[in-house]
């Protein structure tokens, strides 16, 4: 019997399912059911029929509609997320957009809400077309340039994809006509989002498939999703939603295709994400430092001046510069994908930066991994072998750590620069090309991975604290452990371990240790260390110097 596994607030639920053709609603008002039936107040619900709810895909956050059947948008073992419609909807706010001022930030936040004038193009430049017959040029060019592959891009990508393209052509630089933008952003508010298939570009005048597929849902052709109506034909959609098709008008055809968006919009998600999981790792990193009774005199201007232990693994006392770079790698991407994201981008050939990017990121990984090691390989831990009791019988972290490895092997083969490949297209007129959309997806994946390495940490960290009380670390670092424990539970034996996982990297993505530890820093930058210092959380295991509590590591 298939099963589904169904995050509300901080519990998981495993949801059995008879039946593959109930709804997704069905599977909501059932994981309901189930998270108030064991509690005293019914968890503060009510009644759970009365419950609206927004159910979503856990992994990459993909809003589901209710009327959908299970056996057509899920698999097996696939992980849901249940929120409060009110709640999924309260964070929402207007965004002007004005060509100049969107930031990546901006763009992420607005996807988690649910020279062609006269003449051909390209090889036919030359070629000059009668007046009336501009109009069918410029939707032959979508419906010709309509050509991508692969599976869609998730309503919410598509929305930044959207939401980026209106932003540069508010610009007024394109040759777009006041009509048609406003239709473009009517589309947006009401999330009628076409079907944009993720591969086909080659960075080559822009992202022409899949700004293509943008345009053809928008001109009433092709599919269309929206919350009311899911996927259905484009022209049904608008109308659904009272909205007219966009009849473009010469130029415009061009306007809406030329341009960078899916690189960049996807870019910013990964520089985003990039951004929250480096300043998690550092906490991340402070845990594992503890647990393996690290010294901290390594991050001091005067190491090891009175300490006994004369060095730990690179791993261990050379995080901060590791972690250091790939901020200033992160930091370095962002400001040009700030820039790209207002910038009038009709004819572009060349964007690097996420290859870069990609590269950067990786180390957290890739340095994460290694600790991983040390937890787990009792000689280097003097830990339980693989952190679990009755070793043998038990196998404990022993597979999450080749997990771990398996997702750092494909990073290295998934880092090999797109920029460095260039394939001729279009008879030989665009001879030179980026591959940025390529650069962007793998680029995705990569922290994606480095998200889900870094999960195994924590969860390993955490684990191996369990065998150190009735010891305790600093504040923070507690804090951060009960974070994992409300969601986790310790490992005292074998058990199915990817439903662990998947709850912490939600406590990753959601950036629930960054804002458990973030107050903690803060102080500590106050207090211990001068302004022109400010600490690094990988130096989390300084207690201020009046606590008297014990702490694990050894020094």
């Amino acid at each position: 019997m298939p099963r589904y596994t169904v995050h509300i607030r901080d519990e998981w639920l495993a949801v059995p399912c008879r039946d593959p053709t109930y709804t997704i609603q069905w599977l909501g008002y059932e994981a309901l059911k189930r998270y108030t039936k064991n509690k005293p107040d019914n968890g503060g619900i009510n009644a759970v029929k009365d419950i609206r709810f927004v159910a979503r895909r856990c992994q990459g956050q993909g809003l589901l509609d209710g009327d959908d059947t299970i056996e057509d948008v899920l698999e097996d073992n696939d992980f849901v997320e249940i929120v409060h419609k009110q709640h999924a909807l309260s964070s929402l706010q207007n965004l002007f957009l004005d060509g100049n001022s969107l930031t990546s930030t901006d763009l992420v936040n607005l996807g988690r809400v649910v020279y062609g004038i006269t003449t051909g193009f390209g090889k036919f430049a030359r070629t000059v077309i009668p007046v009336h017959k501009l109009k069918e040029l410029q939707e032959n060019l979508v419906r010709s340039h309509s050509a991508g592959v692969g599976n869609p891009l998730s309503p919410e990508r598509t929305r930044m994809l959207l939401a980026l393209r209106i932003n540069v052509l508010a610009k007024g630089y394109s040759g777009i006509s006041l009509e048609t933008l406003h239709r473009m952003i009517q589309a947006f508010n009401a999330s009628c989002l076409s079907f944009v298939p993720e591969k086909g570009t080659v960075g080559a005048s822009g992202d022409l498939a899949p700004l293509s597929h943008l345009a053809l849902g928008l001109m009433g052709e092709g599919k269309m999703w929206s919350p009311k109506s899911g996927w259905a034909d484009a022209k049904y959609v608008l109308e659904a939603h009272g909205l007219k098709p966009i009849s473009l008008k010469p130029k415009e055809g061009l306007a809406l295709i030329n341009g960078t968006q899916m690189i960049t919009s996807l870019g910013a998600e990964a520089v985003e994400r990039a951004q929250a999981i480096a300043r998690q790792a550092d906490i991340i990193a402070a845990i594992t430092l503890e647990v393996l009774k690290g010294t901290s005199k390594a991050f001091d201007s005067e190491s090891h001046r009175f300490c006994d232990r004369v060095q730990d693994a690179y791993t261990m006392r050379c995080c901060p510069q590791v972690h250091g770079i790939v901020n200033d790698t992160i930091d370095f991407t962002q400001k040009i994908i700030n820039t790209e994201i207002n910038s009038a981008t009709d004819n572009p050939v060349s964007f690097t930066a996420l290859d870069f990017l990609a590269i950067g990121v990786h180390e957290l990984a890739a340095i994460s991994e290694r600790r991983i090691e040390r937890l787990c390989n009792p000689s280097l831990s003097e830990l339980p072998a693989f952190l679990v009791n009755e070793g043998g019988l038990n196998s404990g972290f022993m597979i999450a750590h080749c997990t771990a490895a398996s997702l750092v092997s494909e990073n290295k083969v998934l880092c090999h620069p797109s920029s460095v490949d260039s394939l001729s297209t279009s008879a030989a007129t665009e001879d030179h090309v980026s591959m940025g959309g390529w650069a962007a997806r793998k680029a995705l994946r990569v922290v994606e991975h480095v998200e889900q390495v870094l999960a195994i940490e924590l969860l390993a960290a955490c684990q191996g604290i369990e065998f150190l009380r009735p010891l305790r670390t600093t504040t923070p670092l507690e804090k951060v452990y009960d974070l994992v424990r409300s969601v986790v539970k310790p490992w005292i034996k074998d058990r199915f371990m990817s439903p662990d996982i998947e709850a912490v990297h939600r406590l990753l993505l959601d950036q629930k240790v960054w804002n458990v530890a973030q107050p903690y820093i803060e102080k500590y930058n106050m207090e211990l260390l001068p302004e022109s210092r400010p600490i690094s959380p990988t130096a989390f295991s300084l207690d201020p110097p009046a606590s008297p509590r014990k702490r694990i590591r050894l020094e």
